[in-house]
């Protein structure tokens, strides 16, 4: 049974309700409604920590799906579990593959340089001072640009850069 027809709670009862309607009006392909079932699967086992479930899901919707900009989403989603599960070098290959895709997909950009950031942190507190700098400018280019790519969000990032002298810029937004 599709993970779907299992939720026991009224929103996601209703989100299925709602999705499966819209998929039933809307002009696509039986290929297509199938990839976007997978992927609402996906997200629904991810949302539950079953990661696992959610990659099976993920890997059938990209088998399914052409779409350029729906593949970078289901990539970074397949990104999200492998940073979740501390699984680094995988989540920074998904990402990258989502925004080969779709360059404008700026929480791709901020989750690499959130991956840069935490790599260096833990590089400064090996006393690997040269690695640290050189995954923190890394980190601070990743953000540059998905600032630019959303220049309201990434709050945070922004005064990193700010504090650490890695932007000159004085307003993002």
């Amino acid at each position: 049974m599709p993970r779907t027809q299992r939720n026991d709670n009224f929103i996601d009862k209703s989100f299925t309700v709602m999705a499966d309607l819209i998929l039933k009006v809307f002009p696509a392909s039986k290929r297509e409604k199938e990839a976007f079932a997978y992927y609402r699967d996906g997200m629904s086992a991810q949302a539950d920590g079953e990661y696992a479930e959610a990659l099976e899901n993920y890997y059938e919707a990209l088998t399914l799906e052409d779409d350029e900009n729906d593949r970078s989403y289901i990539l970074y989603n397949i990104g999200l579990i492998h940073a979740s599960n501390g699984e680094h070098e995988k989540a920074l290959e998904y990402y990258h593959q989502a925004i080969e895709l779709n360059p404008r997909l700026p929480q791709a950009v901020n989750n690499i340089a959130v991956i840069f950031h935490y790599l260096g942190e833990k590089a400064q507190e090996e006393g690997k001072a040269e690695e640290a700098e050189a995954l923190f400018e890394k980190a601070a280019d990743y953000w540059k640009r998905a600032i630019n790519l959303a220049p309201n969000n990434y709050i945070e990032a922004q005064n990193w850069l700010k504090t650490t002298g890695r932007s000159t810029m004085d307003v993002y937004f």
